[in-house]
């Protein structure tokens, strides 16, 4: 399982086992990556499986933020960590060496090179834009991702993206967009995520 198109990050509503269904929606628009973030509500385990499960179904690899434990019990296929989580090598040493381990580079490349080194398997940059989520983030700028590409790792870009503007992200070397509001935020979920999947069909 690889990390490129459209990753999807879970919103509040999603970690209830009453919003599975807004997880499969976005799943049927063509999201490629499932991250698991559930700050502040919270995430069961049963209900983490089931989000995983699904995420299978659709042939999609399912991330737990910053939990490690929970990715493992949870049989995701990794964890994204943060600035304040566990390092790299112990999450590698705790989930194993097929794992998908992303990090946070926020606006640091040399952040982004130390981590790469260290064996992490995507690097994630942003906000590239205004962001609800986080709306006080670091701004980061496109061509923090043109010079990241030497590093040879998949590059996530995330903030505040929209159909609008995710192509010049894609254009600047970004394998995969990463949303939350911009898809969990919509009605229509489905068609919201086929609205940004579409972005990387285009360039092929």
């Amino acid at each position: 399982m690889k990390v490129a198109g459209l990753y999807v990050v879970t919103d509040a509503a999603c970690c209830r086992p009453e919003g599975l269904a807004r997880v499969r929606a976005a799943l049927l628009g063509g999201a490629r990556v499932v991250q698991l973030r559930c700050k502040g509500a919270g995430l069961a385990i049963d209900t983490a499986q089931a989000l995983v499960t699904m995420g299978h179904a659709f042939g999609v690899p399912v991330l737990v933020n910053d939990d490690v434990e929970l990715a493992s019990a949870a049989g995701a296929d990794g964890v994204h960590l943060g600035r304040d989580d566990a390092t790299v090598e112990a999450a590698r040493a705790r989930l194993g060496p097929r794992a998908i381990i992303g990090v946070s580079c926020y606006a640091d490349l040399d952040r982004a090179r130390d981590l790469a080194r260290r064996g992490a398997d995507y690097l994630a940059f942003g906000s590239f834009y205004p962001s609800r989520t986080k709306p006080n983030a670091v701004r980061a700028d496109l061509s923090l991702l043109t010079a990241a590409r030497p590093l040879g790792k998949p590059l996530v870009a995330i903030g505040g993206i929209l159909p609008e503007n995710g192509r010049a992200l894609i254009a600047a070397g970004a394998s995969a967009l990463a949303v939350v509001d911009g898809v969990f935020g919509h009605n229509d979920i489905r068609g919201a995520a086929r609205a940004y999947q579409r972005l990387f069909e285009d360039t092929v």
